[in-house]
Order: structure tokens, then sequence, then C-alpha cells
């Protein structure tokens, strides 16, 4: 074959785009599925894109070559978004994450600090081609050479075999429950049509079969008669303070003996401690925090809780709380149109919400003003308060500690080690030792107001800070250098639960395994308030032994749990991973597949049970 012949053959449209986006789709499998595999991004991705370009063999003539290109930069954009989404959730995106295209302007800091610059290589040939067709004369003649359409059945026989093999790679694989485990055997693409297409619904359990004695069967746990510590903080305030990204490793950690948060660490030291407490999340990350605790809910199969609950009037900690005599507001130095936050609270029944309009917008980091402003103007008005004749519920959310954790320079209050400067998790450790330097002003504060000895005040991390898939050969030894072992899922999983001031026993570690579900029970039993008349999925950590915790999102549909082990699914259980608890060696007695069914049911019925409340 001639030279001519051979340039002649790779100029053609279909050959060309193939190559480059054949290369596009190695690349998004390398980053998610943490390999190559040639021959399996061939019998996925390659006829799905056989399949389009078949479309405008048929249909184009005048305009092939921009048909061309517009869908290679579809495609490309694709590919990115699933490189870009595993790098911070280690789930693949789909369409549903379009909900969120409005918050990417308010994050990009943390979205380019995800970027390795290569990956802006998948649009290079993009750039190049849209200066060509503008340009070179070249490439006018090119488009006028490409314009005589192949043969109709030629086309049609490709079209049916790619077809044939998409069906193939989608049909068998559907029943998969790992979403990235269904992306690698569907392929990318294949994946990505069958979320849009596919009409199946969550069958959706009648509300009059929903009852507390259901939930707790499949929680496997009975609610005792006489429940210890019941009412030991009755008619105090509520303080609820969400700590932005901080993980549980934090808690007593030093580094070249420096004290990371010496102010948690007393806390944790001298109060109520959970040391096995986790995050259950899902992809509207803090605001989600918020709507779990305040519920006792799980969050949605799919989107954040903002964009799929809050059409409704929840059953609440607010509204439970304003039942039994309480005022109730939430503190956050955000605009609250952010994650829908003004439809959130109007959901969960607060009774007022302070935002960026309160707390003005001096000591800007990040999002908003800093944790210092956010503590000191939140005491204040925590303060006038409980001038009231009624005790007070308040959720406090801090946002100092926020990805990328590049805080000012005027904030640092520690020198890091040479090892750790530069790296994403030193400035993730210099972010959290900032936090807690404005953490401890205001536990100063509030005993200097007197409001520290008159309530119970709860502590905890809304998600982890640190994701396995963010992290670069040198984050993961500096997190095996602070572990002692290999940075895992539990202990990417694992953040701090405190409970301090009035009511809470004083200096207990308690080991049990619990999640941000379990906080508003455990809450209401140490407040003297019953829950008799709540639904909710939670327990209370003071008065069970046992746990069944599902997980949604940062890990697959299916994943849960228990006082031995972490589940992670497969396709089933069958094919499913087990991984120690953080801190422990082994996963001891494991799990069981009933665990893992029951699991299932306890998500389904949570959905069922939220969706069928009444419109607000």
């Amino acid at each position: 074959m001639s030279r001519e012949s051979i340039i002649h053959f790779f100029k053609k449209p279909f050959i060309l785009f193939t190559i480059i986006l054949l290369l596009k789709g190695y690349l998004a499998w390398a980053v998610t599925f943490g390999d190559w595999l040639p021959w399996k991004v061939l019998i996925t991705e390659l006829p799905f894109i056989w399949l389009l370009f078949c479309l405008i063999e048929w249909f184009s003539s005048k305009r092939k070559l921009m048909n061309y290109t517009i869908v290679n930069l579809i495609l490309t954009a694709v590919f990115f978004a699933v490189i870009m989404y595993f790098k911070y959730y280690g789930v693949i995106v789909t369409y549903h994450a379009l909900a969120q295209v409005n918050q990417v302007t308010e994050v990009k800091s943390s979205v380019f600090s995800l970027m390795d610059p290569y990956y802006l290589l998948v649009f290079a040939d993009i750039i190049v081609l849209f200066v060509l067709l503008l340009k070179s004369r070249k490439v006018k003649a090119w488009r006028l050479g490409i314009k005589r359409k192949p043969s109709k059945s030629t086309v049609s026989v490709v079209f049916i075999l790619c077809l044939m093999i998409c069906l193939f790679n989608i049909l068998p694989n559907r029943a998969s429950m790992n979403e990235i485990k269904k992306a690698q055997q569907m392929g990318i693409l294949n994946y990505e049509a069958y979320t849009i297409l596919s009409l199946k619904k969550e069958e959706l359990v009648p509300l009059k079969n929903i009852n507390q004695a259901s939930i707790d069967k499949l929680k496997g746990i009975t609610a005792p008669k006489n429940p210890q510590y019941y009412g030991n903080a009755k008619g105090k305030n509520l303080i609820i303070i969400q700590l932005e990204s901080f993980q549980n490793f934090l808690i007593n950690l030093k580094i070249d003996g420096k004290e990371i948060t010496p102010n948690m660490n007393k806390l944790a030291n001298e109060n109520l401690y959970f040391s096995n407490f986790n995050q259950q999340v899902g992809q509207g990350n803090t605001s989600d925090a918020e709507f779990v605790v305040n519920t006792s809910f799980y969050v949605p199969p799919d989107g954040a809780a903002t964009q799929k609950f809050v059409d409704k009037k929840l059953p609440s900690l607010p509204r439970l709380m304003e039942q039994n005599g309480y005022n109730t507001a939430t503190l956050h130095t955000n605009d609250v149109q952010f994650w829908n936050r003004e439809e959130l609270y109007s959901s969960l029944g607060f009774q007022h919400y302070y935002d960026q309009s309160f707390f003005g917008k001096d000591d800007m980091v990040f999002f908003g003003p800093s944790d210092e402003v956010l503590y000191a103007k939140s005491t204040d008005k925590l303060q006038e308060m409980d001038q009231e004749d009624k005790p007070f519920y308040a959720q406090i959310i801090s946002m100092s500690a926020h990805h990328p954790f590049t805080i000012p320079e005027s904030k640092y209050k520690m020198d890091l080690p040479e090892r750790y400067q530069g790296t994403f998790v030193g400035d993730y450790i210099r972010a959290q030792n900032y936090a807690d330097y404005a953490l401890g002003q205001m536990i100063d504060d509030l005993k200097q107001k007197g409001l520290w000895d008159d309530s119970l005040i709860v502590l905890y991390g809304d998600h982890m800070g640190l994701p396995i898939y963010s992290l670069d050969h040198d984050d993961k030894e500096l997190m095996k250098e602070i572990y002692g072992h290999e940075y895992s899922y539990t202990d990417m999983l694992n953040i701090p639960l405190i409970i301090a001031g009035s009511g809470a026993q004083h200096e207990q570690i308690r080991d049990e395994i619990g999640g941000q579900s379990d906080i508003m029970p455990t809450v209401a039993n140490l407040l003297g308030i019953s829950m008799k008349d709540h639904i909710h999925f939670g327990q209370d950590l003071l008065n069970q032994t046992y746990n069944l915790i599902p997980e949604r999102y940062y890990l697959p549909t299916g994943s849960f749990l228990n006082d031995n082990a972490m589940f992670m699914s497969g396709s089933g259980y069958e094919d499913g991973s087990q991984f120690p608890l953080s801190g422990k060696d082994s996963v001891g007695k494991g799990t069981t597949e009933d665990e893992y069914n029951r699991a299932l049911k306890l998500l389904n019925l949570s959905d069922s049970y939220v969706n069928q409340q009444p419109k607000k």
C-alpha cells in the first residue's frame, strides 16, 4: 500500500475519529477502572461509537465533518466528566449529576485541584480541528472530498452488528448492584446510555406497611423498654456542630510530636466519643449530612436530598424539637441558595436560618466568612436565643476546612514538616488545624456566656476530606505513615462523633458502630424526647450494641457496615468484598447475605417513606 493510500485511509472521518475516541476511552478506563484492557475497550466502547458514526454516514453529506466533530466533542465531554467525577466521588457520573452543574462555579477551586494537566489532552484534537475547519484550505478540500456517501447496505450491516454488540454488553449486566462494575461490564458509553433510557423504577412500599417495628426488625435490634440515660439532658439547649470534611484519624493525631486538633482531642478525651462512627452522605455531601442528621432517613439513590426530597414536608428533628417547646435555627456562612438549602430548611421545618446575608462577607475563606466569624456571630445569636423563655436547637455548619483545603496563609496556625509541604494531605491537615483553632475559640465563648453548661453539644464530621481516588503516590505514602497501614475505604468513611456539655456521659470512648442517621435518636434519648411517633432508620447508640448501616454513593449500591466489617457489593453478594473496619486488622465474623438483603430493604423502605410524605 502506498504512502498516499495510507494517508487517504486515515483521513476518512470514520477512521480518524475512531482512533481519537478510542484513545480517550483508554484514558477514561485507566483512571476509573485502573487498567487499560485494550480488548475490553474495543468490544464495549467501539460499537457505541460506530453506532453514532453510522448515523452520520447515513444522514450527513454537506456537514459530515462538522457532525463528526460535534459527536467527538460530546463523547469527549462524557469521558472527561467520568474522569473528574470519579476522582472525587469514586463513582461513575450519570445524567443525574447535571442537576449539580450550577454548583460547579462555586466549587471550581475543588474541581481544578483534582485535575492532572494531562487530562486536558482529551480536548487537544478538538481545538486543532476547530482551528483547521475555520482556516485551512486543505481542510476545505478534505471536507469536499468526503461528501460522497458510502454504500447504505454496508453502513446498515455495521450498524446492526454494533447494535447487537451493545445490547449484548448491556442486557446481561443490568442486574449488577455495583455501578462501577456495571459500567465496566457494559462499557462507559453504553452505561451512560442505559441510565438515560432505562425505565426501571424502584417499587415503593405502601405507606401503611412502613412502621418502626418492621424497620427495627430489618436492622436486627429491639427498642429497650427503659433506655439508659433517658432524659439526662432534659430541657437543655441542643447545639449541633457539623465539621467540614473532618475525618476521625485527626483525633489525637500528632505529627512530629505536634497535636493537629488539640481542641477536638480535649473534647474526645473528656466527653462521650464514638470512634467507629461513619458518614452516610450521597451526592449532596454537606447538605446530605444536614438532611440525614435532621431526619434519620437515608439519602436518595441518585441526586442530592436537596434536589429530590425538598418538595416534601419532612418529619424531622427541628419539628420534633418545636413540638417539645424548642426554638430552632440553622447557621451557615454560605449563600442559602447553594445546594438549594432554602428549600431544604423549609422542608425540615427550621423556624429560622442564618446565611451569608447575616454573617456578611468579611474574612472570606472559600465560599463565605471564616469559621472564626461563623462561631463568633453564631455564639452571639445563641446567647440572644437563650434569653427567650424556651430552650433552643441550633445547628451550626462549619466551612473553612473545605476541599481543596488551600486556606489563606494568614490562617496558618502551624508549620508543616517538609514532607507534608505542597501535598494534598498536608493542605488538609493545615486546614483542619485552623478549623480546630476556630472551634476552640467558640468553646471558650460558649463557656464564658454560660451556654456550655446549659446545653447538650454534638460535634461530628459531615463527610470525608481525603477520598482515596483523589490521592497521588506521595499522599498515599503520607496516609500510610499516619495510619500505619494502607489507607482504606473504611478509614475514608470514618468520622468522629462527640457528645459533650450538660447531660453527656463523661470520659467514655464508645466503640459501637454508628452512622449519621443515629444522631437524631441518640440525642432524643438524652433530651428525654420520645420518638415513638417518628419513623427513623437510625438507632440510639447508647442503648444498642449491634448496627446495620447501608451506604450509598461513595460505595456501590448494596454496600453496608456491621459491627465486624464493611461489605462492598459486586454484581450481588457472592462476588462482593469485605474490609476490616477502621482500626481493625481483620473482618472478624464478617458480614452475611441476610444482612445484605436487609440493608437493601432498609434503603427501599426509606425511599418509599420519604417519597410518600405530603407536599409542603
